[in-house]
């Protein structure tokens, strides 16, 4: 007769957690963490993303939006008619400001009867608010800029505080990206009247 030996009762090994296993987690946060730090400062060392405060840039920027600012706009070139910065305001370095570039350096601006004159060029500017309701003239130095608010009697700027320092500035805003619905390149773009030339450089 044939015997049959009970079949052994299977034991499963116990499960030992791998040091080598929590080392890489650790590593894995570690680099996570790392790289999430770096790319942080680099995105800081290139643009900005700042509030607009205020009113002085309607209709083209509105009280509460959003705005990516590129830093690094002027380290290879030169401020342009028509672009919209950051500064750092000259009279009170605590506070920055937002405005529109109107006159270069070696220019000059005139402000009468509701038109802004740059160098003897009269510009179109469908952007502002309304036209300014005040007179002056102004010359540009090196060095210097000329910028005014597109809501133009409502703002704190070269027509009444000064020039600004090229130094100053932080950057060039390119876009609104908050809120979401108003999402949209920022127009940098000043032309003369028409038929005549262009003041425009982009």
């Amino acid at each position: 007769m044939e015997t049959t030996q009970p079949e052994a009762q299977y034991q499963p090994e116990p499960t030992i957690e791998q040091p080598a296993n929590w080392k890489r987690f650790v590593l894995d946060i570690l680099e996570t963490l790392i790289l999430a730090v770096v790319l942080y400062f680099g995105i800081n060392a290139v643009s900005a993303r700042v509030r607009v405060d205020g009113f002085s840039m309607r209709p083209t920027l509105q009280d509460g939006e959003y705005i990516l600012v590129n830093k690094l706009a002027y380290k290879t070139g030169e401020p342009q008619r028509g672009d919209i910065v950051v500064f750092v305001f000259p009279v009170n370095p605590q506070e920055d400001l937002i405005k529109r570039v109107i006159g270069l350096p070696g220019e000059t601006v005139s402000v009468h009867n509701g038109v802004v004159v740059v160098s003897g060029v009269p510009l179109t500017e469908p952007y502002i608010a309304s036209p300014p309701a005040y007179d002056g003239d102004w010359v540009v130095p090196e060095g210097q800029l000329f910028v005014l608010g597109d809501n133009r009697n409502d703002s704190r700027d070269s027509h009444q505080w000064g020039l600004l320092p090229i130094e100053n500035v932080i950057g060039r805003a390119v876009l609104i990206y908050w809120p979401p619905e108003e999402w949209q390149v920022i127009n940098q773009d000043v032309q003369s009247v028409a038929g005549q030339k262009s003041l425009s450089t982009k």
